[in-house]
């Protein structure tokens, strides 16, 4: 199930044609179903990853939606690395139009069992990441009057589990980021929104599905009783990126099969 891309139609809409997305976290799980629906949609992407051939495999599927796809090897962590980024992804995109933040790092632990190292690895990746990615490429989004960027927050924005302490901080914060930035470029078109996926079929998730004692006891919790499929989330991006969603932002939306309603 989560080799599972979506496949082009005659009747496929070409939505986002001749805009440019990109997308961090893009080699593997709901990043690669993101990259692939946008592709789908005519988006060219920039697919940004630290799994060099992961990200080119994404790539080579992308280009059978007849669209432009660069992979960059980039730790969205690192101050340094995003300001190289920047550099080389506006010198080979005229435009970026669409920024999705979806690299993201999960450490189980209760709060006493983190050593710092550890506490700031999974901040910085899921939140400072954002941050130093929306501060380099905003400035080439404005002046448009179109943009999106979509911050894949989690339902850990919303309620807690123990051993998620880092996580679900992490998280919380980037849904407090996503609603300032909707504030801020509102006046430049550009919606900013979330989205907080539950248990979806992603090879992060794959130990869990295979235990079919914790399969168990993961869907007890979800009111439709299943895992969430990847490409529902790539349906879900290219919807917010369309010209029929640019009267929604600040939303974050949870699609979780209702676990968050329990």
């Amino acid at each position: 199930m989560w080799n599972q891309i979506p496949k082009t139609t005659p009747e496929t809409k070409r939505t986002l044609q001749n805009k440019t997305a990109l997308i961090t976290g893009a080699s593997r799980g709901l990043g690669r179903s993101i990259s692939l629906a946008l592709a789908e949609a005519g988006s060219n992407l920039a697919l940004v990853g630290r799994d060099e051939k992961r990200l080119r495999q994404v790539a080579e599927e992308a280009h059978q939606h007849d669209v432009e796809a660069e992979t960059y090897t980039t730790d969205v962590s690192n101050d340094e690395q995003v300001t190289q980024l920047a550099e080389a992804v506006t010198s080979r995109y005229s435009n970026i139009n669409i920024l999705v933040n979806n690299a993201g790092i999960n450490i189980r632990k209760t709060v006493t069992d983190f050593t710092p190292e550890e506490w700031r690895r999974v901040i910085d990746t899921n939140l400072t990441g954002p941050f130093l990615l929306c501060r380099a490429f905003i400035p080439h989004m404005k002046g448009r009057g179109y943009g999106r960027i979509i911050n894949l927050t989690s339902t850990m924005s919303h309620v807690a589990l123990p051993g998620r302490a880092a996580y679900a901080a992490s998280k919380t914060g980037l849904l407090g980021l996503t609603r300032v930035l909707a504030l801020e470029l509102a006046p430049e078109k550009i919606t900013v929104n979330g989205i907080s996926p539950g248990v979806f079929a992603t090879e992060m998730n794959r130990s869990f599905m295979d235990d079919l004692e914790q399969s168990k006891i993961f869907l007890s919790k979800v009111p439709l009783g299943a895992w969430g499929r990847p490409e529902d989330i790539g349906c879900l991006a290219v919807y917010l990126c369309s010209e029929e969603a640019s009267f929604i932002t600040r939303t974050d939306i949870l699609i979780d099969g209702g676990w968050t309603t329990q």
